[in-house]
This record gives C-alpha cells, sequence and structure tokens, in this order.
C-alpha cells in the first residue's frame, strides 16, 4: 500500500463529497430530515454521502473495514478499518449554516495513519498521514505557538445527551471565558480540530463524542505538532467520548482547568 497515493485519492474522494453538499444543500425539506435520537438528526445527503465514500474506498482499500456513523458498512477489517462521518456538522448543513465537513480517517489496529478533513464552503481541505507534516491545501500546517492561556480562543462543543455531566461542563466553561480570550461553537468536531492544527485556535476540548467525528482530526492535529489526550490526560479519545487538544504548549493548563472544574463530578 502506497500510504501517500492513497491519501491523496481520499483527498478527492473528501472534495468530491464537498461538491455533492453545496449541491444539496438548499434542496433538502423538512420532510427529509430524520431524528435518530434526541438532538441527533439525519439526512439522504448523509446516508448518500457516506454510501458513495464507502463504495469508493472498498475500491480503493479491499480489506479495510469501517466504522461509520450511518452504518452503511459494519465490516471490520483484521487490519484496517475505516472511520468515517460523511457530514460533521449536519444540524449547521440543514439550517444552511456554511460550516460542515467530511471526515476520513485510517485506522491500522489501534493507529491512525491519515486523516482527512474537508470543509467545503471555504473549500479548505486539511490532511495528514502517518510520518509527515500536516497540509491545508497543499500547504503544511503548524499549531498555535501561543504561550499564555489569557491570549488563547478555545473551540468547544455541546452534547446532545448525557446531561448529567451538564453543571460541570458549564462550570469548566465559565473558567475558561474568564481565562482566555474566547471560546467558539462552531458545530463541527472535525472543523474545530482542523482549526486547532493550523493554528486558529489554541485548543478544543467536548465530551459525548464519537470516533467518526474525531479519527482524522485529531490525527492531523499531532501530526501539525499539538498534543490529544482524553480528560484524564490519557489516550482514550478515540473510542472514549472525551477529547482535549491543544497546541501542546498550552496542554497542561488546560487539562488542569478540565480535571479540576468537569472531573471534580
Amino acid at each position: 500500500m502506497n500510504l501517500e497515493t492513497l491519501c491523496n485519492d481520499v483527498v478527492t474522494l473528501a472534495k468530491e463529497t464537498g461538491f455533492f453538499f453545496l449541491d444539496e444543500v438548499n434542496k433538502v425539506k423538512t420532510t427529509d430530515i430524520e431524528e435518530k435520537g434526541l438532538h441527533d438528526f439525519v439526512s439522504y445527503v448523509d446516508k448518500t454521502a457516506e454510501a458513495r465514500i464507502v463504495k469508493e474506498l472498498n475500491r480503493l482499500l479491499p480489506e479495510a473495514g469501517f466504522v461509520a456513523e450511518e452504518g452503511t458498512s459494519t465490516r471490520k477489517g483484521e487490519r484496517y478499518n475505516w472511520v468515517v462521518d460523511p457530514l460533521d456538522g449536519t444540524t449547521n448543513f440543514l439550517h444552511h449554516i456554511p460550516l460542515f465537513s467530511v471526515s476520513i480517517a485510517l485506522m491500522d489496529g489501534d493507529e491512525v495513519i491519515l486523516g482527512v478533513v474537508h470543509e467545503p464552503n471555504l473549500n479548505e481541505c486539511f490532511y495528514a498521514l502517518k510520518g509527515g507534516p500536516a497540509y491545508l491545501n497543499g500547504n503544511i500546517i503548524k499549531v498555535s505557538a501561543q504561550r499564555e492561556m489569557k491570549n488563547s480562543l478555545l473551540a468547544t462543543g455541546f452534547p446532545y445527551y448525557e446531561y448529567g455531566k451538564l453543571q460541570g461542563y458549564m462550570e469548566l466553561f465559565m473558567y475558561f471565558a474568564r481565562n482566555t480570550s474566547g471560546l467558539r461553537r462552531l458545530g463541527s468536531a472535525a472543523v474545530d480540530l482542523a482549526y486547532t492544527a493550523c493554528g486558529r485556535f489554541e485548543g478544543f476540548y467536548e465530551y459525548g463524542l464519537h470516533a467518526w467525528d474525531v479519527a482524522a482530526g485529531a490525527f492531523i492535529v499531532q501530526q501539525a505538532g499539538g498534543t490529544v489526550t482524553d480528560f484524564s490526560g490519557k489516550n482514550d479519545y478515540i473510542f472514549g467520548g472525551e477529547m482535549l487538544a491543544s497546541n501542546n504548549l498550552l496542554h497542561h493548563d488546560l487539562l488542569d482547568a478540565v480535571k479540576s472544574h468537569f472531573g471534580k463530578e
């Protein structure tokens, strides 16, 4: 397997999927929207996009299995598995808010070796592969060099389940509101991570996440020089449901804040 060639093919696939999103964004009707769970929506756009992605990834790497949000394929590979979110930011998409993405990662066992996040509204494709740097539209990107929390800009998201943890989470939000230059809630964890990788944000944190939300973006952050952990400072962030990603320089301070506020429950 030539990982560089495979990455280029996945970038092309992600961009094609992005064009599909832009073609469909004004066509989706209220009657096309289904509710998978509380505040968890899906439309034919998500399902069609995932089916197309799975079909092409099957062609590119037939031995690989899938961890895919819409369950188009549940086959598990013995070694390789694709982790796919066909449309991260579905709520934004359905409300015609121009920020959503396609996220595709390839895992070799427990290790991510390739990640692509494409945001079609700005035509920005972030990607990385094992052993190489992270890129945005062909240009190498690095995380922010900011060392002061007071000057940092953070991204987060709010869960649509597990509300029992919300009190501690809001206390953490208030702490960061007072001690950073601001917080943003964009509505796509994959984009939040990509923006952390290229230095637009100093960090991103959220709980209630799924592997398909974060696998590609977290890998891109790491290849751009950043640090990614769970809220305990350990490595269970892809399947563990919680994540803190940073520019590395601020990780210790951000992690201390997470532990002292959200972790006290």
